[in-house]
């Protein structure tokens, strides 16, 4: 790894000097790859510049926002704290540090750091729901509903100050307050599912399961992709004796995850109780590979191996559970047991014998605590470690092997980390899913995986460039493109100076202006990817693929700059594209800027000029290969963001005309119908984008036909 970022702050040294590119224009590209997401990369330009010119402030800050959706906490702390010595007036820095340090546990200098920041914004929302996150977390209550008033007075039209200080009061202990709390969240937005999973945890805590079910039927029905309100309601059925139930939700998590523990664990449980042992083997056994010191499913495959006449494996784990437990009196027990039907009698009776040992000594209460550091409690066997609030369920991280056939629940600790990470995490209004268009397609040389949506993208102009091998990697089409590794920001810097090196000798090389294009492209440096991409044009104009990639960098170029309008002089970028969530949408969202007549004017002047400039790049590829799928759908895109949906939808049908399978277009023309009104077309379109992948049109679909 060492090895790989020196190799890359070399190429990229190597490359700046070559290109002669000045610190501003570096930081502007850092700046766009880290609006993209594309946080290792950025980091490096961020490098460079400070490098260069260490007394400026901005690059620390943008570094700092890239260490924090990294989850470097503490260099992200230091990199603020560098910014605000040179420039004490960066109010997003005080935001930042905070997040930072509230992730580190530093509650007081995170809280400290949020006043200072409401300094220069008295009614920020996120800085102010932060703090009272950070108050909650420091137990210090009464400050947290102090600031929760202030936001309140600022905000009272927010529906997530409800839903986190209804999470404050669970923690005092307060369910009545709670409960309000949750109930006008719902009220103010009863399309969130979170706001029904949290409640219906709440109604579990008091008992009251049926209410429970009936949120978590409605947060399941408008999301059905999160698997916590799948398992959750699994234990509500569990507790009203719905065993079928309980284990059709277990079912749909595996489905979704199949490598989920708390689900596997507790469809085992339930398949012993049923009596399906092999299944419930076969359950346990993915628990243990995944966690080999989990004791409890040990311990219950041992049981089951028994039960199933495999009294040699049977035996083999409940070594293993005795020799981390000790005196666990069952245990002993049961191997015994195992041991008499293999015919090792002498075994069975140490056993049986060294069980009336400890039976004896726990009822003088003479039985030594259990050794094992994964318990703290003596696991005598006896009734008082099984009194606790719910009887038949543990928590995850509770160790004690007497619970070994209980459900596994979420740690209080997780589900509050839950109600409170989105909120510390950075900004929240985003939390809730927004409707947005599938993004547009581009050929790159990375994909990212998608466990849910497994779609190949093929196209015969790009297979047959490929098969000639013009460039050392294979291009492929996707429109959900993956940021670089170290390894790979090395590989290409490197690639950039290789292809210049090709150029310098051979100035007509059409493919070398191609392959460094996509070099640019891919280190988010869009002004030189454009111009190797026209250059390629002008060499060859019968290259589409030139003019498609330079449309889609256009603009993904017009999309950040557009952005970045709305950045003020004293860095105060609150409303700008830094956005400081971490697994923020990738989704570019344009944040309109200052409204001034005249300057409302050039802008959309501008921006029409550069829609005009891509369009045109699209319409050439259509006349180049009129068959090309993806353009028609980049084209339809580019019209919604028009508001000129009627094209739009015109183009989709283009597309889904050449490739009746192509779930994004459905998607796409889905919402540009609902766009027009048209709510029974538009949901069949979106019915049938989930049925081809796209899970995300089912939550939308339910919203639609909920209202």
């Amino acid at each position: 790894m060492k090895k790989a970022i020196f190799l890359c702050v070399f190429l990229l040294c190597s490359w700046m000097t070559y290109a002669q590119i000045n610190t501003d224009r570096v930081l502007a590209i850092g700046r766009n790859a880290l609006y993209f997401e594309d946080y290792v990369l950025s980091i490096q330009y961020f490098n460079q510049v400070i490098r260069s010119k260490p007394w400026l402030a901005e690059p620390y800050f943008y570094r700092a926002v890239a260490k924090i959706n990294l989850d470097d906490y503490k260099g992200a702390e230091e990199d603020c704290s560098l910014c605000l010595e040179r420039n004490p007036f960066v109010t997003q820095a005080y935001y930042a540090r905070g997040i930072a340090r509230q992730n580190q546990e530093k509650y007081d200098e995170a809280i400290a750091d949020y006043r200072k920041g409401l300094e220069f914004k008295p009614e920020d929302r996120q800085m102010l729901v932060n703090m009272a996150v950070a108050f909650i977390q420091k137990k210090d209550f009464n400050g947290a509903e102090k600031t929760f008033d202030e936001l309140m007075a600022a905000h009272p039209k927010y529906s997530m100050n409800y839903l986190t200080r209804g999470a404050m009061y669970i923690e005092k202990g307060d369910t009545v307050k709670a409960l309000a709390d949750y109930n006008k969240a719902i009220e103010m937005d009863p399309y969130y599912p979170p706001a029904y999973g949290n409640r219906a945890l709440l109604y579990y805590q008091m008992e009251d399961y049926k209410a429970a079910l009936a949120d978590l039927n409605e947060a399941i029905r408008l999301d059905n992709r999160e698997s916590g309100y799948y398992i959750n309601r699994g234990l509500v059925r569990y507790q009203l004796n719905d065993l079928r139930g309980a284990m059709a939700d277990y079912d749909q998590v595996i489905s979704i995850d199949s490598r989920n523990l708390i689900a596997r664990f507790n469809r085992g449980l339930l398949r012993f109780q049923v009596g399906d042992n092999n299944r419930a083997i076969e359950d346990f056994d993915v628990v243990i590979e995944q966690e080999p010191d989990n004791y409890m499913a040990i311990y219950n495959r041992a049981l089951l191996r028994f039960e199933t006449g495999d009294y040699r494996g049977a035996v083999a784990d409940y070594d293993v559970v005795l020799e981390q437990y000790p005196t666990f009196l069952p245990g002993f027990v049961s191997r015994s047991e195992a041991k008499r039907r293999m015919g090792d009698t002498v075994g069975a009776d140490r056993d049986y014998w060294a069980a009336i040992r400890m039976e004896e000594q726990a009822k003088k209460g003479q039985l030594p605590k259990n050794t094992s550091s994964a318990d703290s409690s003596s696991d005598t066997g006896s009734d008082a470690n099984e009194r606790d609030e719910n009887g038949n369920t543990r928590e995850q991280s509770d160790k004690n092997i007497n619970k070994f056939n209980r459900l596994v629940v979420y740690d209080k600790e997780e589900e509050r980390k839950s109600k409170y990470q989105s909120e510390v995490r950075g900004r929240v209004q985003d939390r809730n899913v927004r409707v947005d268009l599938e993004p547009a397609f581009v050929l790159t040389y990375y994909v990212k995986a998608d466990p849910v949506k497994k779609l190949v993208y093929y196209d015969k102009m790009v297979e047959d460039f490929n098969s000639r091998m013009l460039l050392k990697r294979a291009l492929r089409i996707t429109n959900e493109e993956a940021a670089l590794t170290e390894d790979q920001i090395a590989a290409h810097f490197a690639s950039i100076n290789e292809y210049s090196a090709r150029i310098e000798r051979n100035p007509n090389d059409a493919n070398a202006y191609f392959g460094r294009a996509m070099d640019f492209m891919l280190v988010q440096d869009f002004a030189e990817a454009i111009k190797d991409f026209t250059r390629v044009i002008e060499l060859d104009p019968s290259f589409a693929m030139a003019y498609f990639n330079r449309a889609v960098v256009r603009y993904k170029q017009l999309v950040y700059n557009q952005s970045q309008q709305a950045e003020k002089t004293t860095y105060d970028i609150s409303g700008s594209s830094m956005d400081l969530r971490i697994g923020g949408s990738s989704r570019p969202r344009v944040v309109q800027p200052v409204n001034d007549p005249q300057s409302i004017s050039l802008r959309d002047n501008k921006r029409a000029y550069e829609h005009e400039l891509i369009m045109r790049d699209y319409d050439q590829v259509i006349r180049l290969n009129p068959d090309f799928v993806y353009v028609y759908f980049n084209r339809a895109n580019l019209r919604c963001a028009q508001r000129d949906f009627r094209a739009a939808i015109v183009d989709y049908d283009e597309a889904i005309k050449r490739d009746p399978e192509f779930a994004e277009a459905y998607f796409n023309r889905g919402l540009a119908r609902l766009s027009l009104g048209d709510a029974n077309r538009g949901i069949s379109d979106l019915s049938k984008a989930g049925e081809l992948g796209i899970y995300n049109a089912y939550s939308i679909i339910k919203r639609m036909t909920s209202r």
